[in-house]
């Protein structure tokens, strides 16, 4: 049996798995919220996987390793790093947000700001931040699962073919059984995304042969890289600085991703968990115990190092098994083993269609003939990558359409059977959208994917406000909202292309579209709030039951000093201007024989990082309990409101001139 007919083979039981949990959820879903949020009973053990599952998309699966193949560590470097600034987004906003969803009885994050608040402008902007988000973002994975196929199946599978099929196939189980199904679908989803990322960077080092060639490959690369960073350093190895002046991030010196790009960068990491969807999911938990092991132990440190070694091994892998056609000319050092490479299907990865983004499915077919099973499996987890995200989007951006469009504006009476029915239609509605743009737009597919984390990070404003600062007025919040958005978009290559603007380009002074959006978001919502006003006891209905519960105790409260130093101290020299001292502190990038270890400097530095990380973290999830249960959460606190107050305004009535 040919890997061919193992892909289909295992993509029918895949599909069979899907389906049983969609007509298992579909059962169980009585109601709106069962659907939306699973009945806020996701398991502890569902939660961790699921959501972590949703986090590492076919982005970092496929994307990751063709991206440090093209620009080193210093792409890796922050990207890997991501797997500590995720979940320090999570750890500042999901328990809180988990204590309002059950003290309230909120279903999507929309609901929780407009009441707030008390505005339903506010409400359309989640609307609008999770649709901008979601549609992208589900066609850049529908697409990537496409390609994968495409190249694994010589062709026979067309790319926007297997993309519409794929993309049926995940809609089948979403739209049945919503947010459980998927929470349920992703946990499997999960394991397999590990599995797929160590099985296929085993696979480049049995290629390679062994860890030490792989060492001293990446030593002769260095050395006959013709692209060098400002200091005179290859850019494979060495951070570009901390910051370059240039209009264009693209156009910086020795490579974009500069000390101040991978901290911007992980600015728009961290949107993931401030996204409305994942406001969702931590709706959907049945405790808030699940999010410590989540943070800790699921994302920042298993998910961490298998990143920060297997991933990088397959970026730099593909030089020496025939992605780097130069290198495999000129062969320098006697790196590759010609026996081990004959017969390859690529011959360069830069002339590939797609790009770096084949290295993957070259990498899985290095097995077509000695494993055809395995190439079958190790695509079936690529895919799982790609869904778990496409998935995740699909269900909450159709409950946040239902109950923030349709619901209050449309139907305001609308029945739990009604509710899911439109769920189940906007869940349609949203895949259709994503693969109509994929199809249509697919050159510029990438360039409005890059735009979907930006824009998750400009609720940070509205959940500080919400979680923590009762200073953000509506006013502020909402301008500084539409701010951050605009200027997201006008730093990024959409602007160029489409709105003509030539005075920059792409992440300007090298710093990332997240970080330019913010800086309008939050300005303006600082200066507005100062000059605006609104209902200070709505906020405090807020901030005093977050305060009961959501507390430190006072045994521990003389840390919060040392939390704020512990975080900004890592943040700093882990992903900020520090990070540039890991260029040498370990050995002169120039000299791989004073390596420690016989790996470049970075990446010890960047090994450093993440141990660390995983240490500060944990502190902040644990013992300063900020993503642990609440210590005394009474049973009458749960759900106190089980229909949501509604906002309107309020009439006056009253005589005037003797008649009513």
């Amino acid at each position: 049996m040919t890997e061919v007919a193992w892909i289909f083979f295992l993509l029918i039981l895949y599909w069979g798995y899907s389906v049983f949990w969609g007509i298992r959820g579909a059962t169980r879903a009585r109601t709106a919220e069962d659907f939306f949020i699973a009945g806020r009973q996701l398991p502890l053990w569902v939660f961790v996987l699921a959501a972590t599952a949703t986090t590492y998309s076919g982005w970092s699966f496929v994307g990751d390793p063709g991206q440090v193949y093209l620009e080193g560590l210093q792409y890796g470097y922050g990207e890997m790093l991501a797997a500590i600034a995720m979940p320090l987004a999570g750890v500042l906003f999901l328990k809180r947000q988990w204590l309002l969803g059950q003290h309230f009885g909120f279903i999507t994050p929309g609901e929780m700001f407009s009441y707030y608040f008390q505005s339903k402008g506010i409400r359309l902007l989640v609307v609008l931040v999770a649709v901008s988000f979601s549609v992208p973002y589900v066609g850049l994975q529908l697409r990537a699962a496409g390609f994968l196929f495409n190249i694994l199946t010589d062709g026979l599978i067309d790319i926007e073919f297997g993309m519409w099929v794929l993309g049926l196939m995940v809609v089948s189980y979403v739209a049945s059984g919503g947010l459980r199904t998927v929470a349920y679908v992703s946990s499997a989803h999960m394991l397999m995304i590990a599995i797929g990322i160590i099985a296929i960077g085993s696979i480049v080092l049995v290629f390679v042969g062994g860890w030490d060639r792989l060492l001293a490959g990446i030593a002769v690369l260095t050395q006959n890289d013709a692209v060098r960073t400002p200091d005179g350093y290859s850019h494979y190895v060495a951070i570009p600085g901390v910051i370059q002046i240039v209009s264009d991030g693209t156009q910086a010196h020795g490579g974009a991703w500069t000390a101040t790009q991978t901290l911007t960068f992980s600015f728009g990491a961290m949107g993931i968990m401030a996204s409305p969807a994942f406001s969702m999911w931590a709706f959907s938990s049945r405790t808030a115990a699940a999010f410590a092991p989540q943070q800790v132990w699921a994302s920042a440190f298993v998910m961490g190092i298998i990143s920060i070694a297997f991933t990088t091994v397959q970026g730099f892998g593909g030089h020496f098994l025939g992605a780097d056609q130069s290198f495999m000319l000129d062969d320098p050092g006697g790196i590759v083993n010609p026996v081990l490479v004959e017969g390859l299907r690529w011959t360069d990865l830069t002339n590939q269609p797609g790009g770096p983004d084949a290295l993957v499915p070259h990498l899985i077919a290095l097995m077509s003939d000695i494993a055809p099973w395995l190439v079958a499996l190790l695509a079936l987890c690529a895919l799982a990558a790609m869904e778990s995200t496409a998935a995740c989007y699909m269900a909450t951006a159709s409950g946040i359409l239902t109950r923030d469009l349709f619901k209050p504006f449309l139907m305001p009476r609308a029945a739990d059977v009604t509710q899911k029915f439109v769920g189940r239609v906007c869940t349609v509605l949203v895949v259709v959208l994503a693969l109509a743009v994929a199809t249509t737009a697919s050159d510029a597919l990438v360039l409005i994917g890059g735009l979907a984390v930006s824009y998750g990070f400009q609720m940070w404003p509205a959940l500080i406000a919400a979680c923590y600062w009762p200073f953000l007025t509506r006013q502020g919040v909402a301008l500084g909202l539409m701010a951050g958005l605009v200027a997201v978009t006008l730093t990024e290559p959409i602007a160029h292309r489409w709105l003509g603007i030539t005075a920059w380009g792409r992440w300007p002074l090298t710093i990332h579209s997240a970080a330019w959006g913010i800086l309008a978001n939050f300005g303006i919502a600082i200066v507005v709030s100062y000059f605006t006003r609104d209902n200070a006891k709505r906020k405090r209905e807020f901030h005093d039951f977050l305060a009961q519960y959501a507390g430190l105790p006072t045994s521990k409260r003389h840390l919060i000093p040392v939390a704020w130093a512990a975080a900004i101290g890592w943040i700093f020299f882990a992903l900020g201007p520090g990070a540039v001292l890991g260029n040498t502190l370990f050995g002169d990038p120039n000299d791989p024989q004073s390596w420690w270890f016989g790996i470049p400097s970075l990446w010890l530095w960047q090994f450093l990082a993440w141990l660390s990380g995983v240490v500060m973290i944990w502190f902040l999830a644990y013992h300063m309990e900020m993503s642990t249960a609440p210590r005394y959460f009474p049973r009458t606190e749960v759900a106190r409101f089980r229909t949501l107050p509604r906002i309107r305004l309020k009439r006056t009535r009253g005589k005037m001139n003797g008649r009513r």
